[in-house]
């Protein structure tokens, strides 16, 4: 077996992948048209994901956590790719476990989990 084969390797290190889901309609959501037609942009979608859980007021290791993130990439409309030291990136996960971590207006999460490995 050839030696690269034999190590896997980590596609993109210290990230996070944030797994969303669409809540529904403007009507149903109570939105604005124009605030729910931006998210087709990834980068828009990580910006109100910070906005949202940057008032953790209750919680500054959460609020510290998302200030040290950043944009990754954002894949099949979904998946939020965010980037940042482990450290923050466990506090966002203990925050989603205890349900403390916000989606972004129109979305809701469906889970997180490490960006996969080659």
């Amino acid at each position: 077996m050839p030696q690269e084969m034999k190590h896997s390797r980590q596609i993109a290190p210290h990230s996070l992948a944030v797994v969303l889901s669409h809540l529904g309609s403007c009507e149903r959501l109570g939105l604005p048209e124009e605030k729910l037609q931006r998210h087709h942009v990834g980068y828009e979608i990580f910006a109100d994901f910070k906005a949202e859980n940057m008032q953790h007021f209750w919680n500054r290791r959460v609020t510290h956590a998302i200030s040290e993130t950043f944009f990754l990439g954002w894949i099949d409309e979904h998946v939020l790719l965010i980037q940042g030291k482990e450290e923050h990136l466990g506090v966002l996960r203990e925050g989603w476990v205890r349900r403390s971590l916000k989606p972004p207006p129109g979305f809701t999460i469906k889970y997180l989990g490490k960006v996969a490995t080659l």
